[in-house]
């Protein structure tokens, strides 16, 4: 045993006899205790260790069930001479799933991150308090099956909701609970059925929405957007067959530009006319920094021809994985029965704890205190831009830097990494790389650095050292 080396953590999650037995059995499986080899008794080892006798023989007796030692009584305990064959291990995954989008997932935001809400701003002392008193109200819960479509309570607040902030009327049995935006677009493809696999997506757009269509079986067809969103006649140029048109129109992502009125109403035409399908992705809901939020476009569909969806993961936190998705009254017992037979929705106490925070006004006031904190940390960051450097005000909750055509924004924000920067590019965001736009996004949620002068500064000499 003069190999074996213990490292006890007698506050680590393992408990002390599965830490010996691990130690032994990685010993015995890596050759260095032989076949047949004594192992010490269990009052030598305990002595040696600084455990109970009790400890080293629940030790034993698991690496006896495992076959790798045997026991002869007051002989001793032997290893096996009859090894077990090694199970065969299957590699890791070597990436994470989508690594373009999914990064970093158990670290801090860094500075300039898009996609996450501020990390000071949530207010963590209530809603814990919040969340506590859901987590025993859902034990005390009796032992059946919820709702698939997600906890009615939660459903009629999201409805009331809507109606106050986005201008959309609907019902709680419109509303489906989901695994948020990638769990309501996954359900929305199924649940409608369509023939044509071609879908409109914007151009530039976000990328997993395109990541989902192909992995469904759907091809993207991208449709340009300009100063006015997307491009309704070009679309219908590019693919006059498609069924399905996939947009944000309140905050383009990742320009920020609002669909327009006459855009919106196209849009609807071409929906009703043709048979066709949109998906609203409303994934900043109201929470808009520049003028006036614009109602859903959901809201001006009178023939039940829009799926809009939203999500909680920014305005309140991206691990609660909480959304919704609104389907017409025409689709609400269809979607009913797609989410209860493909993705029911889950975590109780979350759904409780979202109810309680919309239920009693805190959701509302939490969106006001995070419009006026952004605000401010935009126009800290404005600020610290140069007069000279070409700044699309707004681009939902980040701001856009325009780079020159040439420049390569993915190997800046790759090299950004070694600063604890995360300025996200622009050019993977368009359909083709030869006719991306070059630029960083900047999100301005996590600028409460003290250091931010000093650190855009290290960004902008980033920038300088890439030009060609």
């Amino acid at each position: 045993m003069s190999r074996l080396r213990f490292s006890l953590d007698r506050q680590g999650e393992a408990s002390l006899p599965e830490q010996i037995r691990a130690s032994i059995a990685d010993a015995i499986r890596q050759g260095h205790l032989y076949e047949g080899a004594r192992l010490p008794s269990w009052r030598d080892l305990a002595a040696q260790l600084g455990v109970s006798r009790g400890t080293i023989k629940t030790a034993y007796d698991r690496l006896s069930d495992d076959q790798l030692v045997i026991s002869k009584g007051a002989a001793g305990t032997f290893v096996s001479s009859a090894l077990p064959a090694a199970p065969k291990v299957v590699a890791a995954a070597s990436r994470l799933p989508l690594p373009d989008l999914y990064q970093d997932l158990d670290s801090a935001p860094k500075l300039f991150q898009v996609g996450v809400p501020a990390q000071d701003g949530v207010p963590f002392k209530h809603w814990s308090r919040i969340m506590l008193r859901c987590s025993r109200q859902a034990v005390a819960e009796p032992l059946c099956y919820p709702d698939p479509r997600g906890e009615r309570v939660l459903r009629k607040e999201i409805a009331a909701y809507l109606a106050v902030s986005r201008g959309l009327l609907c019902s709680a049995d419109q509303i489906i609970i989901t695994n948020g935006y990638a769990g309501a677009l996954g359900l929305s493809l199924h649940l409608l059925r369509l023939d044509s696999r071609r879908v409109w997506v914007e151009n530039p757009g976000y990328p997993l929405t395109g990541h989902a269509l192909s992995l469904a079986g759907y091809t993207s067809v991208p449709v340009p957007v300009d100063e006015h969103g997307i491009c309704v006649e070009q679309g219908i140029a590019l693919a006059a067959d498609a069924r399905l048109a996939i947009v944000t129109p309140s905050q383009q992502a990742p320009l920020g530009v609002q669909l327009s009125l006459n855009r919106r109403q196209a849009l609807l035409a071409w929906a009703q006319e043709n048979a066709g399908w949109i998906i609203e992705d409303d994934y900043l809901s109201e929470l808009q920094l520049s003028g006036q939020a614009t109602p859903a476009l959901a809201s001006l569909d009178r023939d039940g021809r829009v799926i809009h969806i939203g999500t909680f993961s920014k305005t309140i936190s991206p691990r609660l994985r909480l959304g919704f998705m609104v389907v017409p009254a025409s689709l609400s017992e269809r979607a009913g029965d797609t989410a209860a037979a493909l993705s029911p929705a889950s975590g109780l106490p979350d759904q409780l704890a979202v109810a309680e925070f919309l239920r009693d006004g805190h959701y509302l006031r939490h969106i006001r205190r995070m419009k006026r904190l952004y605000i401010q940390r935009r126009d800290a960051l404005l600020a610290l831009m140069d007069a000279s450097a070409s700044v699309n005000n707004i681009a939902g909750l980040s701001l856009l830097l325009t780079l020159d055509d040439d420049a390569d924004d993915v190997a800046i924000a790759k090299a950004a990494k070694a600063f604890n920067l995360a300025p996200a590019p622009l050019s993977p965001w368009y359909a083709t790389h030869t006719k991306a736009r070059k630029g960083l996004l900047l999100g301005v949620t996590n600028l409460s650095s003290p250091a931010l002068e000093e650190r855009y500064q290290q960004l902008v000499e980033l920038v300088a050292r890439h030009r060609p």
